[in-house]
């Protein structure tokens, strides 16, 4: 418990943890296939974008409130959406733009135009590649592909290291985040070498409550029970990243496939489940084969973020404090049924216990009790009236850090 006790955030995680709401977008050659995974044999000639608007993509996200934006810039096919020097099997060998084009760039240029941070994945498994099944040449393939990304499109905010098809492989894990270091030392790096996030364990965007910010260990993917391979030197502060594609089980865009797109109440759900219990939730939007996002999906998210900006973006009352009680006074006698608590996690996370309560008549009635707060925890409950609301922290390591109380009625 020791471990855990003293274990506290850098700055870097702070700050991501901070953004709570990312875009994902899964594009590639997939998305001219109908499939979720290729096996590196499809044709470069078959990526032909026609309406391709990489603005659209990030302005999308922005409208959303995502504060991050990560691109998946090499899928398990193999195939690069920038015109790599490792490799013929990218956009260079494709008919859109001739050969010239570049999505990453456009992808990065859009970020940066737009104030969002930029991300990527790269994926480790490589179907395409004849190297391959030689490690130590393949060792060498990926890190000149990955010295590519880190060094030409600008800060990355994250790199996402996804862990499918890699069940009983070695990667030179020392060395990539050696790479890492040297030209991205800011970057979040996602569930494998060294992690500074990890993955929550399934690809349906909740996490199980508690899921404290530390931990030894993560699944390693949706497709084994194995446990990624972490090296001696990760930290023991590893918050979860919960990742979901709003079409359910489609990571890439397919068509005629509407009926899959999360409802509203799913989605709330996953909100609810996700940030609610104090991780970052990243949802992927699929361009589709035009290189647009689809408007239903684009009018789905929305939909989705106008009813958490209604719900959330005015509390009636919020206040911090220290200790083991906190008070939270309204101004008036007034109908409650949410309330959000942070902890001052720069300081780690010290609360293991707690329970809310809302004055009536003179008493205070319990409301609510939860075991971990960290980033943030939503709580609901069936709507009362009451002029204060009070959190009473019941265990805790060291003296409890409130650095924020606030209460809703959504």
């Amino acid at each position: 418990m020791n471990h855990t006790i003293l274990a506290k955030p850098s700055d870097q995680q702070l700050q991501w943890q901070d953004m709570e709401f990312g875009m994902f977008c899964h594009f590639g050659i997939n998305t001219f296939c109908d499939q979720e995974w290729g096996e590196g044999t499809d044709s470069p000639e078959l990526f032909n974008l026609t309406q391709f608007d990489a603005l659209q993509w990030v302005r999308t996200a922005k409208l959303a409130g995502a504060a991050y934006f990560v691109l998946t810039a090499k899928h398990h096919d193999g195939f690069c959406l920038w015109p790599t020097e490792t490799t013929d099997y990218s956009v260079k060998s494709s008919p859109w733009k001739n050969g010239q084009g570049d999505v990453v760039r456009e992808v990065a240029d859009a970020c940066k135009q737009e104030g969002i941070r930029f991300g990527l994945y790269l994926s480790p498994w490589d179907r395409h590649e004849p190297s391959y099944p030689d490690k130590e040449a393949y060792d060498d393939f990926y890190a000149a592909q990955l010295t590519e990304l880190l060094t030409q499109y600008g800060l990355l905010v994250e790199l996402w290291f996804d862990g499918a098809g890699s069940h009983g492989r070695e990667y030179d894990w020392r060395r990539i985040m050696g790479l890492v270091k040297q030209y991205q030392s800011d970057a979040m790096v996602f569930n494998m070498g060294a992690p500074t996030i990890r993955w929550v364990g399934n690809e349906d965007g909740v996490a199980p409550y508690p899921c404290w910010n530390t931990a030894e260990s993560a699944k390693l993917s949706m497709y084994t029970q194995d446990m990624a391979a972490w090296l001696p030197e990760t930290p023991a502060w590893v918050p979860a990243e919960c990742d979901v594609p709003i079409r359910k089980d489609r990571w890439f865009w397919h068509p005629n496939d509407e009926h899959t797109l999360r409802s509203l109440d799913n989605l709330l759900d996953i909100y609810y489940r996700s940030v609610g219990h104090g991780c970052t939730l990243l949802l992927n939007l699929a361009p589709d084969d035009r290189g647009l996002l689809p408007e239903a999906d684009v009018n789905r998210l929305l939909e989705f973020t106008d009813e958490i900006k209604q719900r959330f973006s005015t509390p009636i009352a919020v206040t911090d404090g220290v200790g083991d009680s906190v008070l939270l006074p309204l101004e008036e006698e007034t109908e409650v049924n949410h309330v959000i608590l942070m902890e001052d996690i720069a300081h780690g996370e010290r609360i293991r216990s707690y329970l809310i309560e809302a004055e009536q008549q003179g008493q205070w009635v319990e409301l609510v009790k939860g075991s971990a707060i960290g980033h943030k925890k939503i709580d609901r409950f069936e709507t009362v009236r009451t002029k204060q609301l009070r959190l009473r922290v019941t265990a805790s390591v060291d003296k409890a850090l409130i650095r924020s109380f606030a209460g809703y009625h959504c």
